[in-house]
């Protein structure tokens, strides 16, 4: 039977560097044998928890979660999948808004208070996140920003029951002409220079995480 491979994209730009790590993946799933998909989820209408508890109530089904808006069938579908790839824009030092919502709704309602039960989450599903961002490495390491994504990892790993995989996009560039923008702690050759040099070979990282996930 063929995998599937559902990518997120948590970036607002369907066309960015985020999209474009999330191609990469989704071709090196493919030329492995999987079917894929790719969600953009500042397409959809939906919003974050809201703490109602519904998903954890003894009379109820665990692992549904009681919005219904437009994440409701994705979260449905990602459980019928055999890969999770979720495309992480760094925003103010942080996940993205809709990716931090999505991930509160896909991993908050199969997690269960209960150490006998952890999850509930019905299978083992490979995943992965892809992180893009301004930031250089070394001012990832300054301000403990692997430490921070982390713990979004750890739960990831607990909940979807396999082991979490990472990737690094640093230093991407985020206008097309910085000359139009207030930007003056930026160098705008140094940073093409980086692209030009760095963006293919984090593109082919992201291909070969793809193809593992499927592997897995």
């Amino acid at each position: 039977m063929m995998k599937k491979v559902i990518a997120i994209n948590g970036s607002p730009r369907r066309n960015g560097n985020t999209a474009e790590l999330l191609h990469q993946a989704l071709k090196g799933a493919q030329e492995a044998g999987a079917e894929t998909e790719l969600i953009n989820l500042y397409s959809l209408n939906f919003k974050g928890c809201i703490s109602c508890f519904y998903c954890k109530r003894k009379d109820k089904e665990h692992g549904t979660c009681a919005m219904k808006d437009d994440l409701t069938p994705i979260i449905e579908r990602i459980k019928e999948a055999d890969a999770l790839i979720m495309g992480v824009p760094v925003y103010f030092m942080n996940l993205s808004s809709g990716m931090s919502a999505f991930i509160e709704r896909l991993l908050f309602s199969n997690y269960i208070y209960s150490n006998e039960i952890p999850t509930v989450f019905p299978k083992s599903l490979p995943n992965a996140f892809i992180y893009t961002m301004n930031m250089t490495e070394e001012h990832v390491k300054q301000f403990g920003m692997r430490e921070k994504f982390a713990v979004h990892e750890g739960f990831a790993s607990k909940i979807l029951q396999a082991e979490t995989k990472t990737l690094y996009a640093y230093n991407t560039t985020q206008f097309s002409d910085y000359a139009k923008y207030e930007s003056s702690i930026f160098d705008p050759q140094a940073k093409a220079a980086y692209r030009e040099e760095m963006f293919p070979k984090q593109c082919a990282a992201a291909y070969e995480l793809g193809k593992t996930l499927v592997a897995d």
